[in-house]
């Protein structure tokens, strides 16, 4: 059996270049944006379509106006993003449908999930790789504190075309009485 083999020309793949440079970021369109502890800045730079979805705990990993501006649009069964965060903050603990990824550029960072009531975790340095399966609750977060005012960049990377992000049953009450989400 052969594979398929595209032609694609030069401004075919032109479409399918993203400068770091060029890339818009987000900060916000998630249920945890205004969180302080939450604040950080998401690049979509590959896929991430926004999901079909009615429930207000889901969104997109990326939040709905990131989603909507892929900087390669692209449905080919995997998202890529980035995101900026200064030291003590990344999301609140959340949940996927699919697989997610982390991969530090810059900085030291926390990536946490939840087992049985309790939180485990391992820090990671550049370059160095953690894959959560879906259904895991997990977290990331920049833990760079001997640089107290400069960001950090983690890549990461989510399986799926529409992937679902879902924050913790706990993350939401928690935004509930802070006054973030509605009652």
């Amino acid at each position: 059996m052969a594979l398929k083999t595209l032609r694609m020309t030069r401004e075919d793949m032109a479409k399918r270049v993203a400068r770091f440079a060029d890339l818009k970021g987000f900060d916000g369109g998630l249920h945890d944006s205004d969180h302080p502890s939450c604040r950080r800045t998401l690049y979509n730079v590959v896929g991430f379509q926004p999901p079909k979805s009615d429930d207000e705990a889901i969104a997109s990993p990326v939040g709905a106006a990131a989603a909507e501006n892929a900087a390669i649009k692209i449905t080919e069964g995997f998202n890529l993003g980035y995101c900026h965060a200064k030291p003590g903050c990344g999301p609140m603990m959340h949940n996927h449908d699919t697989n997610e990824t982390f991969i530090p550029m810059t900085g030291r960072w926390r990536c946490s999930w939840e087992i049985d009531g309790k939180v485990e975790a391992f820090e990671l340095g550049q370059h160095d790789v953690i894959s959560f399966p879906a259904g895991v609750q997990r977290r990331f977060e920049n833990i760079t504190f001997d640089e107290p005012d400069q960001e950090h960049l983690l890549m990461f990377v989510i399986s799926g075309n529409e992937p679902q992000a879902e924050f913790s049953p706990e993350s939401m009450n928690e935004l509930r009485q802070m006054g973030l989400i509605k009652q």
